[in-house]
């Protein structure tokens, strides 16, 4: 049977594939395993994201936590990292966000950040699910004075407004700022942060009906945002994704500048002011060539792990570096948050733009881009770890891998978060690889079907 956590939580279709039942067992198992050694009565702070099936997973979630004696205070809509965040602030014993991040609105997810503010280890997480397949067995259930009870602190937002204010107090009233909050959790942190930096703010997609979130909007639609910036005549433009732990930003020019870009950016901004770690950077095996080039001309060294923000923080943490991300815009600041933040990525990229009073477009130049395509190919969930299995997408790999050895490279995973498999293939001609990338894609789909 597959892992029921991928690589950020839980997620599914909410109603048939993360159900109610699952979300309160997961309420009750994780509350269970990250509180069984406390000797207080717990407390677990619980946020979400935009989603029409957010309230629904997080009463039922709730449900669960106080079954098994714990408290729960709901804090309805905030970005994951405020999650984080607060759950450090206010000394609780754990946090749980409701999103499915940059996922369409019918997906939802749940996903847990311990009391220092990090998500869970696999080994919690195997630990959470094996409670569940056993059905609590053993769990003793409180009744009368035991159960816990759930409070409603919807202010709470603005500490997280506050807290990022104070992390990166940089003036913003010269800048023009166009921002796409993709109808999710940043609708309101990240518009009022930035305008109380004083930025000339124009904010896109904020307002959210629980059904719009990431809907040709956010980070992973930016084609609008493009045109926006460039017809505004803004200096930048920023773009979230549903749950706000990553950003992508775009240049006055209308140019995308991605996690890679942005890593590159403050990594040389950080190095220059003799704050980062190690001269270090963690990054992911999907990094653009290009920013191996970057590091080795501007003497950074690089940390490469397997794809997904949880491995490269756990390198992080584990050898003292402070910058870390990937190419999709997670981007992780460890002096300052536990985890991806967005709007504090928006904010050191500002910062160093309002430092050096040099445009977006001249800071990018950092690094060299290479051409590189990413294709997905759609395949049931339960098989997409096996596409190896299947001869004849075996052979077709290695015969790509032969064809772009010594002038590219080819990189075939699973996604931790959806039912795909994604192709990713570098190389000198955008072209050449995108139709490679395509017809592999399109192979692999095809046979696992």
């Amino acid at each position: 049977m597959a892992r029921m956590f991928g690589t950020d939580g839980v997620r599914g279709v909410a109603g048939t594939e993360l159900t109610i039942e699952l979300a309160t067992k997961l309420g009750q198992a994780g509350a269970y395993v990250l509180t069984k050694e406390k000797s207080h009565q717990p407390t677990i702070i619980v946020g979400c994201d935009t989603r029409i099936s957010g309230g629904m997973l997080a009463n039922a979630l709730m449900a669960g936590i106080c079954s098994v004696g714990a408290n729960a205070v709901y804090v309805g809509v905030v970005p994951t990292p405020a999650i984080a965040y607060l759950t450090r602030k206010h000394k609780v014993d754990a946090g749980v966000v409701i999103s499915a991040s940059h996922n369409p609105m019918e997906f939802n997810g749940i996903k847990f950040f311990n009391g220092e503010g990090y998500k869970l280890s696999d080994e919690l997480e195997d630990e959470i699910e094996a409670l569940i397949k056993n059905d609590m067995e053993d769990v003793v259930f409180p009744v009368g004075p035991g159960i816990g009870k759930i409070d409603y602190r919807f202010d709470i937002r603005d500490e997280y407004v506050e807290f990022e204010k104070k992390t990166v107090p940089v003036d913003l009233s010269g800048l023009k700022i166009v921002i796409d909050c993709a109808e999710g959790a940043s609708y309101y942190t990240s518009v009022k942060t930035l305008q109380d930096l004083g930025a000339n703010l124009i904010a896109i997609h904020t307002k959210p009906d629980g059904t719009n979130i990431n809907a040709n909007c956010g980070s992973t639609h930016m084609d609008e945002l493009k045109a926006r910036v460039v017809s505004e005549k803004a200096n930048i433009g920023i773009a979230f994704d549903g749950d706000a732990d990553r950003m992508l930003a775009v240049d006055e020019n209308g140019k995308l500048v991605d996690g890679d870009e942005i890593m590159a950016i403050c990594g040389n901004y950080l190095k220059s002011k003799g704050r980062l770690a190690k001269d270090t950077i963690v990054v992911t095996v999907m990094t653009n060539l290009g920013f191996t080039l970057m590091g080795e001309k501007e003497g950074i060294n690089l940390e490469k792990t397997k794809v997904g923000d949880r491995y490269v923080l756990e390198n992080m943490r584990e050898n003292g570096y402070n910058l870390g991300g990937e190419q999709s815009g997670h981007v992780i600041f460890l002096d300052d948050n536990t985890t991806g933040d967005g709007l504090l990525s928006a904010l050191h990229l500002l910062e160093v733009m309002v430092d050096t009073g040099k445009p977006l477009s001249e800071l990018a130049k950092i690094m060299e881009v290479l051409p590189q395509a990413l294709v997905n190919a759609k395949v049931p969930n339960h098989k997409k770890e096996s596409y190896m299995e299947y001869s004849e997408i075996a052979d077709a790999i290695a015969e790509l891998e032969k064809k772009f050895a010594g002038e590219g490279r080819v990189l075939i995973r699973p996604s931790g978060t959806e039912p795909l498999v994604r192709v990713m293939i570098e190389g000198k001609d955008q072209k050449v690889i995108e139709e490679e990338a395509t017809k592999l894609a399109d192979l692999i789909q095809k046979v696992m079907l």
